[in-house]
């Protein structure tokens, strides 16, 4: 199985938890992540690609497995800071 995820790293966990609040209340993902994201990928609006089994940390992937399409994850924490996570493709 192959997904597609958008992304927001922050090294802030309350930070984090505000992002993930304002994304469930509808705010724009993407327009969050060119914002707050301090990955390379908030040019995209946070958006990954497609990745396989083992091209993200364990705790990315595992976060991935368990959302449904269009979803956003709770604050994930990973050795790289704190991710809020969108899931937009499964194949």
């Amino acid at each position: 199985m192959e997904y597609r995820a958008s992304h927001i790293l922050v090294k802030d966990r309350g930070l984090a938890q505000q992002l993930v609040k304002r994304c469930k209340q509808g705010v724009d993902f993407s327009a969050l992540a060119r914002e707050f994201s301090t990955c390379p990928s908030k040019s995209k609006g946070g958006d990954l690609g497609w990745f396989g089994p083992g091209k993200m940390v364990p705790r990315f992937e595992q976060a991935c497995q368990r959302l449904s399409m269009g979803r956003i994850s709770d604050v994930v924490q990973t050795q790289f800071g704190y991710h809020v996570i969108k899931l937009t493709g499964k194949r």
